[in-house]
């Protein structure tokens, strides 16, 4: 096993090591396929985290990556690596595996050379590493094939490097075989990248250009933006300029990642490293940007990578309206963590001022949502999501439509909802149960094949207001978690939807509208007013809860009064002074009902907009 000497490590000093001694590689696969335990070995091998400071999941920083044993930020780190004599740097990126944050992925893909595909040795190939080896391809990376856990008892070696080898076209004995957790086969790895991995390709006499490939927001330094240097050099008190917004720095400190900061006098071709400019405002510095030198500017930008779309909306409301501008600040600093997350100012009727925010899935969303909490200690409501719907009135007027607040009033001739085409890996067993599952969430089975005799691939388009919610719950409970997931957004399609408005006391609440299929109108406004019924505390007067489609009442449910026992002082006496009182009381409640105001609690908001069914009063 090499060991790297002190002198080695000077040689590979950051602002002397040549383009044709660097690595830059990243690790994909699906989640839970074990690539940042890949990636701890790799530290422990190559000596640069200390045994005293190691610790498992070392690149996964938040808590939240921590607890829930999944990566969301992808890290770069920069290791030191000897092969006959040569020492070599190697810049790793460890990136997600979840769908939700596969832009993450192509962010590292635009930075490096190859990537490693990483497949568990228990499981086999799955949604999302064909999804991530199709975008390495993209990219035109060499890809190195891996199968990891091979110290698992139930690992088929043989049978999935054959599977991995016909995917990719190659020989089986071109797989590895690695363990994360013991370190078996990490080295053979490590020299396989020196090998096969071309280095970075660039003109060290032309104007400097960085591509921003992530970027963090420091509380005590201010943003913290990682590059890779395409062209020239870049060294401390350099005059940075950011080519989209034009903004110029001065560069404080350039350094790498190793894996804490280590400044350095620059970086040059092919290297992957850190800027601190000292800026504070979150704006200046865009993900996908070119940075250049103001005294030499570049000609043209890099190409970037696509910008992520939003697949799902929300709307995040503090529970404490004085919360609003602190909820700004959290979102913009989070912005510059997430770069595909995307927000602007909204106003409910219901909730107050808040923010409508785009996701690119439920995981993200639910991520987002605990970060703000956490991080920024503000307590938040996030409403049901949404996606976005095109309407076409019958005046011929477009909209778009992103709440159901904003559909139109009157007819309407065409609705158009955005659709995903997306791809599932299961066990032959469960097709049957995965076909009855997405025929119910109306989607359109566009091919299936199978991968070996036990395991089918279905092609699917299906709506993307169908997959937002809990599709992909019920898609792991009914195969018992065998099967995966990867989607894609497809083109729109004209759906025969219906806005369906809810009624408190006969006035229309807004923020309990939502947009359905119209064969699902009726159910969604049962559900609806029984879970409001639930909710809402009784009042001095009947409360009417109704769903309508338009004019017409499609359900019905009424909280009954509370009831003033007027007859308490009445100890004896004639029967009509007690029918007098009776009367009183009766035309007391009809004039209260006429102009009385539903008085709906902040936790009945809470509760009815998100997914979950409190214990209500039942009555």
């Amino acid at each position: 096993m090499p060991v790297t000497t002190p002198a080695e490590l000077a040689a590979i000093e950051p602002a002397t090591t040549p383009p044709e001694l660097i690595r830059n590689f990243c690790i994909i696969a699906h989640i839970d396929h074990g690539k940042s335990t890949l990636a701890d070995r790799m530290l422990q091998l190559t000596g640069i985290v200390d045994a005293r400071a190691m610790r498992d999941q070392y690149l996964d920083r938040m808590d939240i990556e921590r607890e829930r044993g999944i990566t969301i930020k992808s890290q770069a780190v920069r290791m030191p690596w000897t092969v006959d004599g040569q020492a070599y740097a190697l810049n790793m990126i460890d990136t997600p595996g979840h769908v939700d944050f596969s832009y993450e992925v192509n962010r590292s893909l635009a930075a490096c050379e190859g990537a490693v595909l990483l497949v568990d040795a228990t499981q086999g190939i799955e949604a999302q590493t064909l999804a991530n080896l199709y975008m390495a391809l993209d990219n035109d990376l060499a890809i190195i094939p891996v199968l990891n856990k091979i110290d698992l008892p139930s690992a088929q070696v043989k049978k999935y490097s054959e599977e991995l080898a016909s995917l990719l076209g190659v020989d089986p004995s071109e797989c590895l075989a690695v363990s994360g957790k013991t370190g078996q086969g990490v080295a053979e790895l490590l020299d396989r990248i020196v090998a096969e991995v071309a280095p970075p390709v660039g003109d060290p006499d032309a104007p400097a250009r960085a591509m921003i490939f992530d970027s963090v927001y420091d509380t005590y330094r201010g943003v913290v933006t990682y590059v890779r240097v395409r062209d020239g050099r870049l060294s401390p008190r350099d005059r940075i300029q950011m080519m989209s917004t034009g903004a110029v720095h001065e560069l404080l400190e350039i350094g790498v990642i190793s894996p804490e900061p280590v400044p350095s006098d620059g970086l040059s071709v092919g290297e992957v490293g850190y800027l601190i400019t000292g800026v504070k405002d979150v704006r200046h510095s865009r993900v996908g940007d070119t940075v250049t030198l103001t005294a030499r500017p570049a000609a043209e930008a890099l190409p970037g990578y696509k910008d992520p779309l939003p697949m799902v909306f929300s709307g995040i409301y503090p529970i404490d309206g004085a919360d609003y501008p602190d909820l700004r600040e959290a979102l913009d600093k989070l912005k510059l963590n997430d770069a595909a997350l995307q927000y602007e100012p909204e106003n409910s009727v219901a909730l107050g001022f808040g923010f409508r925010c785009g996701f690119l899935g439920l995981l993200h969303l639910e991520i987002v949502r605990e970060r703000i909490e956490r991080e920024f200690g503000i307590e938040i409501i996030a409403t049901a999501p949404s996606v976005i719907y095109h309407v076409v009135t019958e005046s011929g007027e477009k909209l778009t439509v992103t709440n159901p607040s904003e559909f139109p009033e009157g007819k309407v001739a065409h609705i158009y909802e955005p659709t995903v085409s997306a791809t599932i890996l299961t066990p032959a067993d469960y097709v049957g149960t995965l076909m009855e599952l997405c025929q119910q969430r109306r989607g359109t089975l566009h091919g299936m094949d199978y991968l070996a005799s036990d395991r089918v691939e279905l092609h699917y388009v299906l709506p993307l207001a169908e997959v937002v919610t809990d599709f992909f719950d019920q898609l792991k409970s009914r195969t018992k978690g065998y099967a995966s997931l990867d989607y894609e957004m497809g083109e729109e399609q004209e759906a025969n939807l219906v806005k369906v408005d809810v009624l408190l006391n006969h006035e229309v609440v807004d923020a309990f509208s939502a947009i359905v299929h119209r064969d699902k109108a009726y159910s969604y406004g049962v559900e609806m007013t029984k879970k409001l019924k639930a909710l809402i505390p009784r009042q001095q007067f009947e409360i009417p809860i109704q769903a309508a489609v338009g004019s017409r009442v499609i359900a019905r449910e009424s909280i009954r009064a509370l009831r003033k026992d007027v007859l308490a002082k009445c100890y004896g006496g004639d029967v009509t002074r007690k029918r007098k009182l009776l009367e009183k009381q009766k035309e007391g409640k009809k004039r209260m009902k006429s102009i009385g105001r539903v008085d709906v609690p902040q936790e009945a908001f809470v509760a009815a907009l998100t997914s979950d069914m409190p214990e209500g009063n039942g009555k």
